[in-house]
Parts: C-alpha cells; sequence; structure tokens
C-alpha cells in the first residue's frame, strides 16, 4: 500500500508507542529477573519483542470484548509470547509484581505458567497454544464452529472474529498448515492468521537461502486464502520515496533470510 493510500490512524501513536514501550520493557525483565534465579527456566524474549507493536494496535483498535449479543472475539496467543502478555495485564492491574516474579513458576503461590494454558491459569487464559501447531490447527476448527452455529441459527456469531498468533518457526509444524484448506473449503472469512516471521527459530536452523515470507505468502495464496504482507514500517516512507527507479524495493525482495541476519549481526 503507498503511503499516500494509507489511512489516517486511528489512534495516538505518540501514547501507544509510550505504553508498547513499557509493555516490551517488562516483558523482557520477566524472563531476565527468571532467568536469575538459577532454575534453568528459560523464557523467549525476541518473540514478543518483534510483534509487540502488532498486538497494541489489535488490543487497542481491534479485538471486541464480550457483549450482550456474543462472546466477543476469540484470540490463540503465540505462545512464546506470553511474557509480553502478561506484562501488559500488569500494567492494567490485571496481575500484580508477584505473579511476574514468579514466571514458569506456577508451582509456587500465585506463579506464571510458561506459555497460555487455561488448566493452568483459568481466570487469564482461554486456550493452549504453542505446542506442534496446535493453536492454528484448533483456531480453524474454533472459526468452523462458530459458523455451523450461525448456519444453524443456533447462536448470533456473524460479528465474532478468531484471531491466531504464530510464528513463522511454529509453521514447520505439519498441524499448522495441515488444515488451512478446510478455511477456504469452508469459507471461514471469520478466520485471521497473523504470522509472526522474525527469522528466530527455536528448534531449527533459519532456511537462510529462501524467504518464509514469500514462502509462506505462495502456500496461503495457493490454497485461495487473500494474504497480507506487512515488512517495512513508515519509518522507511521517505526512502521508498526517493526509489524512483524500483531497485530498492527489487534489492529488498531479493535479499534471502541469512543475509538480513547476517547484516544484524554485523551492525549494518
Amino acid at each position: 500500500i503507498n503511503y499516500i493510500d494509507e489511512p489516517k490512524y486511528p489512534g495516538d501513536l505518540y501514547i501507544e508507542n509510550n505504553i508498547c514501550s513499557a509493555i516490551r520493557w517488562n516483558a523482557m525483565i520477566i524472563v531476565l529477573k527468571a532467568s536469575n534465579k538459577k532454575l534453568d527456566l528459560g523464557g523467549h524474549i525476541s518473540s514478543f519483542q518483534s510483534i509487540a507493536m502488532f498486538y497494541e494496535v489489535c488490543f487497542n483498535h481491534f479485538f471486541k470484548a464480550s457483549n450482550k449479543i456474543d462472546e466477543g472475539d476469540i484470540v490463540f496467543f503465540q505462545g512464546h509470547t506470553s511474557p509480553g502478555i502478561y506484562s501488559r495485564a500488569f500494567l492494567e492491574g490485571r496481575l500484580n509484581k508477584n505473579y511476574l516474579d514468579n514466571f514458569r513458576q506456577e508451582i509456587f503461590n500465585k506463579g506464571l505458567c510458561s506459555y497460555p494454558h487455561p488448566k493452568l491459569m483459568p481466570n487469564f487464559w482461554e486456550f493452549p497454544t504453542v505446542s506442534m501447531g496446535l493453536g492454528a490447527i484448533n483456531a480453524i476448527y474454533q472459526a468452523k464452529f462458530l459458523k455451523y452455529l450461525k448456519n444453524r441459527s443456533l447462536k448470533d456469531t456473524k460479528n465474532q472474529k478468531v484471531y491466531v498468533f504464530l510464528g513463522d518457526g511454529e509453521m514447520d509444524e505439519p498441524e499448522s498448515k495441515g488444515a488451512i484448506t478446510i478455511a477456504v473449503r469452508e469459507k471461514l472469512n471469520n478466520l485471521i492468521f497473523i504470522i509472526n516471521c522474525n527469522l528466530q527459530r527455536l528448534d531449527g536452523p533459519v532456511n537462510g537461502n529462501g524467504k518464509i515470507i514469500n514462502e509462506l505468502e505462495g502456500i496461503f495464496l495457493g490454497v485461495g486464502w487473500k494474504v497480507l504482507k506487512l515488512i517495512w514500517g513508515s519509518n522507511w516512507d521517505k526512502l521508498f520515496k526517493k526509489d524512483n527507479s524500483g531497485k530498492l524495493i527489487k534489492l529488498l525482495n531479493e535479499t534471502n533470510d541469512g543475509d538480513y541476519q547476517n547484516f544484524l549481526t554485523k551492525r549494518s
């Protein structure tokens, strides 16, 4: 989308950026403080840092809460970004400092589980995600069930959306892509996948000789999904405006993921 054609942002970017910065900071500290306890707790930092603003835009301008008509939107959170969701809940006053200090120590009093888990935290999480692509496939059937309720006139679900936050490494799991044709066959226009491609995989090397965003785009377009790619932020607009030849865009599109990581390590 050309920057000239972009609609005006509905919120206050200055305020939202400040809030997002506080959430990102707390999310990072949650993991670092847990690591300092020498309990081999682990934790993920980069996953939320790379998708924090996306979450904030959705929280502030897209997600709809439960109301008198329906149960509101359904959100499957990317499991590795859980520290960020806990951090936001802390700023909202839903969680206190004691909870945050016990990240990944839910066996102790007032602890936080590693990933979204409604059995361990029934008053916080609605759906389990992460393991072997369960979030993606469960969300597809959740969206299908909402359509079933509407088509059978059992419940008015026409305004409910199902949002699914996934990682690029997570999309390698067979379950993540195994049921995406169902969404097309059942015309699930209530289903939205948001795939965070930060090129940092937990269980395998980055496909350095390819471009994961384009790869996933081809897969989803091939089975009939609609795809939007959000890659370059508005800070690039002035530079793109000067690119009258189109060579910059061409170079960015041709550069492999492995090269981008290499540039980053060399402070390019």
